[in-house]
């Protein structure tokens, strides 16, 4: 069978060997993003949600790809697979249609014991679902986002 498969860092995966990843920093203003995301519910709590990650941070959000708002980036280095590798940033989220997908505020041990207090959640791979910002607890969302914003580079 052959086609385009991608790795959990959406890089594209070809014969077998990492190509470049499909998902890296870009140029587009993230208030220009957020300002079509829809509904607007979403389009309000990703406003909310860029506020909060850029204050906890201390840095200012990057487009990543055509849907991912990043803060900070780190090398990561798969544990599967050690070619695997490239940067990623430490904190992100998405304003998808249904639900905002915070990345990364799950991966370290310590945001691990936190997460059960976050309040009405679902789980992915690598994020987490959240239908609505006022679901979860703003105090604990900050702890957990500045635990992945400590992450080191896995090299």
């Amino acid at each position: 069978m052959t086609g385009r498969r991608v790795d959990a860092f959406g890089g594209r995966v070809h014969s077998g060997r990492m190509a470049e990843p499909t998902t890296r920093p870009t140029d587009v203003p993230v208030t220009d993003f957020l300002a079509g995301v829809t509904p607007a519910v979403r389009r309000e709590d990703g406003v909310a949600l860029a506020a909060l990650m850029s204050e906890v941070t201390g840095v200012e959000p990057v487009m990543w790809g055509p849907s991912m708002i990043g803060y900070g980036s780190y090398h990561y280095r798969s544990p599967t697979n050690p070619r695997t590798h490239g940067d990623w940033p430490k904190v992100a989220f998405s304003p998808r249609t249904t639900s905002l997908v915070p990345y990364g505020i799950k991966d370290r041990p310590e945001a691990q014991q936190r997460l059960p207090s976050l309040g009405s959640y679902s789980e992915g791979a690598g994020c987490v679902y959240v239908k609505r910002l006022a679901d979860v607890d703003q105090a604990v969302l900050r702890e957990l986002v500045a635990i992945a914003f400590a992450r080191p580079d896995d090299d």
